[in-house]
Order: structure tokens, then C-alpha cells, then sequence
């Protein structure tokens, strides 16, 4: 995840923290701490790279 930030947001109902890297597809997990939600986070980009550089949509910004 050398380039790639990840949006981090709590879940009102569940109280675990969720990450997803934009641009990314199928980069999001969960984690009971920000520690734990980072490591999950590595590991699904770890997977998801083991097919090969996935198609990275452009990010064109933020409103």
C-alpha cells in the first residue's frame, strides 16, 4: 500500500473500524482496533496483488 491511503470509518452498529483503498477494487476489511484494521488491510492487498497489479482506477480528487 506504498501510494495508496485507505478511507477509515467506525461502524455506528458494530463499533469496528472500516478501511477501504479507493481506487482499489476489493481493498476493504475491518478491525477492531486501527492496528488490527491495518493489518487486515496488508493482507487483502497482499491477495489481491498475487494475481498481478490489479486495475487501479485514476483518482481525479475530492469535493
Amino acid at each position: 500500500m506504498d501510494s495508496h491511503a485507505a478511507i477509515v470509518e467506525r461502524c455506528p452498529d458494530t463499533g469496528l473500524f472500516v478501511g477501504t483503498i479507493p481506487g482499489f477494487p476489493g481493498a476493504h476489511s475491518q478491525g477492531e482496533t486501527l492496528e488490527e484494521l491495518n493489518a487486515n488491510l496488508r493482507e487483502v492487498v497482499t491477495l489481491i496483488l498475487e494475481d498481478g497489479p490489479p486495475k487501479v482506477a485514476d483518482f481525479v480528487g475530492t469535493r
